[in-house]
């Protein structure tokens, strides 16, 4: 899961908003083609808020069918603890390999419920559980330990881009406690999630562009990552988060929820078939969809492909 980008695949929709199967399945085969280390379908930018329980199934079958065993399937649940084992037991019998713990639903909790809720959970499925730090969940050191010591918790993923407080958690934890940069578009901290001990990330972008996900990814591992960056010296890394990820950053956050909008109507650009989100997200106006399409040429044309 550390040789290659986190793949987190859309869950595809018809128009009318109901389930396209046969959409998500090219989809998730797209992926796999492209290599990346994992995938995890039913996760945020999959929706997983808004899947009923039959939909949530047919999903995580689809892409542990796709998988075949060649990379690691990690299934999303959440909820609270008692949803969150419904789930398990669906992804469980789907065939996944693991579960990716969703932030808890609505209210926050101390430290003693974060740990609690993971250890009811662990209690109650045989999958191994990467914890999901973001919005309301957020682990001390000392959490961090006891959360580490749960049985089948095997790893965390962190969205909150604190890099004192997750350089703590790094050195809390015991040799082999997995870590991954889940920053919404992980890229843009790559370098200094890795300063931390942390260079394995998710990458949204793959969901529609894997040629700027892998070209990054690539760039990054190999090393060609400096230069002059205030001039036309830039290395990949450079070129590809000033004239693609940052771009990509500040017209995500023009509306609530474009950090999986946006990346479905890229991936409909590039004639995929996902179909629209479901509310309560919204696709993007048509000013918006120009410049993403604008944006998206962009950053194709810089990894030398074509829209």
């Amino acid at each position: 899961m550390t040789q290659g980008v986190l793949s987190f695949p859309l869950t595809s929709f018809h128009d009318d908003g109901s389930l396209d199967p046969d959409g998500f399945r090219t989809h998730v085969a797209d992926r796999m083609a492209t290599a990346p280390g994992a995938v995890f379908p039913a996760c945020g930018t999959g929706e997983f808020f808004s899947l009923d329980e039959d939909e949530y199934r047919q999903v995580v079958t689809i892409a542990v069918e796709e998988a075949d065993g060649r990379l690691p399937v990690v299934a999303g649940v959440g909820y609270g603890w008692a949803q969150a084992a419904r789930f398990a037991r669906i992804a469980e019998e789907a065939g996944a390999d693991a579960l990716l713990v969703l932030p808890h639903y609505l209210v926050a909790a101390p430290q003693d419920g974060l740990v609690a809720q993971l250890e009811q959970l662990a209690a109650r499925t045989r999958l191994p559980l990467i914890a999901y730090q973001r919005g309301q969940v957020a682990f001390t050191a000392a959490s961090l330990r006891r959360v580490a010591a749960i049985p089948g918790v095997i790893g965390l993923k962190d969205g909150h881009s604190d890099l004192d407080r997750l350089q703590r958690l790094t050195l809390a934890a015991p040799d082999g406690f997995l870590f991954f940069n889940g920053a919404a578009t992980a890229e843009i901290q790559a370098r200094a999630y890795a300063t931390v001990g942390v260079p394995a990330y998710s990458s949204a972008v793959h969901a529609f562009a894997p040629e700027i996900a892998n070209a990054f990814f690539t760039a990054l591992r190999d090393g060609d990552d400096t230069g002059d960056r205030g001039g036309r010296g830039d290395k990949t890394v450079d070129r590809l988060l000033r004239d693609f990820y940052v771009p990509l950053v500040e017209l995500r956050d023009r509306v609530p929820g474009y950090a999986v909008s946006l990346v479905k109507a890229a991936a409909r650009l590039r004639g995929r078939p996902v179909g629209p989100v479901r509310a309560p997200l919204t696709d993007p106006s048509p000013a918006d969809l120009a410049d993403l399409r604008t944006l998206l040429n962009t950053g194709l044309d810089l990894v030398g492909a074509a829209l």
